[in-house]
């Protein structure tokens, strides 16, 4: 954070998409600094991590739906069968900003569930789309079907995989933002 010039003090809520290490290990340092802050899970989560939610000072809300955080602040509610998850979604004046931790019920679903719920225009795809090792031909899939459902720009990272990542910049040429930690993406 602090090469990122991030106060923790300054952050006003936590949004968690699901409970693997890699979305939560960083928790207890932001909490030491600011018990105060609300972290928004899944009802899924483990209650250990909720216990230890509290522990810090914090308070765990659980999200059981598509729910409003803030004005123009939104999640999904937790999504998918196997691994659960839920994704953020910005409503902006270009339209949507859909945030996914790694897209486990699927990227597709994710973005068509953020449409239904809002019933606005797409703007931004951006984070872990889940389609490493996957073959181009269910890249491409996966693309036409984003495009489908309007969205205009792409930022893939994490686990969507380095040639998925290529495609995603094939398809959406300048619409595609190159993405990883510690980007700054503007609106």
């Amino acid at each position: 954070m602090t090469k990122l010039r991030i106060d923790p003090k300054k952050i006003e809520g936590i949004f968690i998409s699901h409970a693997h290490e890699d979305h939560t290990g960083g928790l207890s340092g932001v909490l030491e600094v600011n018990p105060e802050l609300k972290v928004y899970l899944g009802k899924s989560f483990p209650k250990t991590l909720k216990d230890a939610i509290r522990a810090w000072g914090a308070e765990p809300v659980e999200v059981h739906g598509p729910t409003q955080i803030e004005n123009n602040v939104y999640s999904t509610g937790e999504l998918g069968t196997g691994i659960k998850e839920q994704s953020l979604i910005i409503k902006t004046e270009k339209g949507l900003v859909v945030i996914t931790g790694c897209a486990h019920p699927g990227i597709v679903l994710i973005a068509r569930s953020a449409k239904e719920q809002l019933h606005e225009e797409f703007y931004l795809l951006l984070g872990g789309f889940h389609l490493g090792g996957m073959f181009d031909s269910q890249v491409d899939s996966t693309i036409d079907s984003l495009k489908e459902l309007g969205v205009k720009r792409a930022a893939p990272c994490h686990c969507t995989g380095e040639r998925a990542i290529e495609l995603f910049k094939e398809a959406y040429k300048e619409d595609f933002i190159m993405n990883s930690v510690g980007n700054v993406v503007e609106i």
